[in-house]
């Protein structure tokens, strides 16, 4: 697959750039990729959840058998 690329401004304060750095270093990549591949993993999540939100909705809207019938209306259920 291949991807374009695109650069993207933010502004972070001095706090988070220098805590960003050292995380960077440890993990011995550039705060670039952090920044990339925590969105690439938050959109990804994001969409796993849509997709499973409209499969969830989906399935309501179809009902579940769970047998038995359904009261012909309040008479019925007080005669019960």
């Amino acid at each position: 697959m291949h991807h374009e690329f695109q650069n993207l401004t933010i502004r972070l304060s001095r706090e988070t750039i220098r805590k960003a750095r050292v995380l960077a270093a440890r993990r011995s990549t550039s705060i670039s990729r952090l920044v990339a591949e925590h969105l690439d993993l938050l959109t990804g999540e994001d969409q796993a959840y849509e997709r499973a939100r409209r499969e969830a909705l989906a399935l309501l809207d179809q009902g579940f058998p769970l047998g038995g019938r359904i009261a012909a209306g309040r008479d019925e259920w007080h005669a019960r």
